[in-house]
């Protein structure tokens, strides 16, 4: 079902009013107010009248109402299917929705059929038993502010144990990967959940202060050739991000990130060539540079390779 009436102006302003009702919070006053501002102009001669009136036995005249369930507006097919597609994706699971009502509903389209092209093959297992139960005790940890004991697995395969009070968890789009941001005993930790062996709950400890300490930010110039604005706005859609307009086709873009990230940020950056101007922070710049001057050593090599003989793309096996 794509439209029906219930979902229309007079409905819905109907069903707020009486939601009022039913609160004990209606006034004459604000009954006006809600009809001139949520429905049309001409409803205030008329749809008052009916409701304080009798005519559609709704409210009684002293603006309480004889409905015993306040009213609510059923989901069309349309966005229970919508709902049916979301619960599909891997990632929601970990928060373990509710799908009561919608058992016998067909999504309108299956995750398999979106192709990422520039999203990392490598992302979180989202349907590991040992990553769902992590993310599930980190998000009750989040939620009722309360500290953790984690074991993570470095990438040169050691496990420490770690005592953090955790802040928040972001996800990356483009590594599709979540991320813990917290504070340790002796500094912060931005962790990778697909690295967590196993956390527990650590009730009735002081959480431990955190500061943005590891977050950087480089601001570059863009010039908006070949859609090249939007296509940073979506390349980093998963960063924090500030952007001004200068002149016509010229914009000033900062981005927010984590310090861990910034060889893999200079890498993206260089991608767009010419169509971004990094103007700073100085550090970034001189990480551009000797970026620059390392592939312009390669290509030397290379070209040295093939005048000394060495079988060129076209000519190896």
């Amino acid at each position: 079902m794509m439209f029906n009436e219930i979902f229309s102006s007079y409905y819905r302003v109907t069903a707020a009013i009486l939601r009022e009702a039913a609160r004990g919070a209606l006034t004459e006053r604000k009954l006006f107010a809600m009809v001139r501002e949520q429905a049309f102009g001409e409803s205030l001669l008329t749809m008052p009248d009916d409701l304080m009136g009798g005519k559609w036995h709704l409210l009684r005249r002293d603006l309480t109402t004889p409905l015993r369930k306040v009213p609510e507006t059923p989901l069309t097919l349309l966005e229970k299917r919508w709902l049916k597609t979301l619960l599909a994706d891997p990632r929601i699971q970990l928060f373990s929705p509710e799908v009561l009502g919608l058992e016998d509903i067909d999504p309108l389209f299956a995750p398999e059929d979106i192709v990422y092209y520039d999203r990392y093959a490598d992302g979180d297992d989202y349907a590991s038993p040992e990553y769902i139960a992590s993310f599930r005790t980190i998000l009750q940890a989040l939620r009722e502010k309360e500290n953790l004991v984690v074991d993570y697995e470095t990438r040169n395969g050691e496990r420490p144990r770690i005592f953090l009070t955790p802040y928040y968890l972001e996800y990356s789009e483009k590594d599709d990967r979540f991320r813990l941001a917290g504070a340790g005993l002796t500094r912060q930790f931005t962790m990778n959940l697909a690295q967590i062996r196993g956390c527990i709950l650590q009730r009735g400890r002081e959480r431990l202060p955190f500061a943005e300490s590891s977050k950087r930010s480089v601001t570059f110039e863009l010039m908006d050739h070949r859609n090249a604005l939007e296509r940073v706005l979506l390349h980093f859609s998963h960063l924090e991000k500030e952007t001004r307009k200068l002149e016509e086709g010229k914009y000033l873009v900062t981005l927010k990130y984590d310090k861990e990230d910034e060889t893999e940020l200079v890498i993206r950056i260089l991608s767009f060539g010419p169509f971004i101007r990094v103007t700073e922070p100085d550090s970034f710049i001189d990480l551009i540079r000797e970026r620059l001057v390392k592939q312009m050593a390669l290509c030397n090599e290379w070209q040295e390779a093939q005048e000394d003989g060495a079988p060129g793309i076209d000519e190896m096996p």
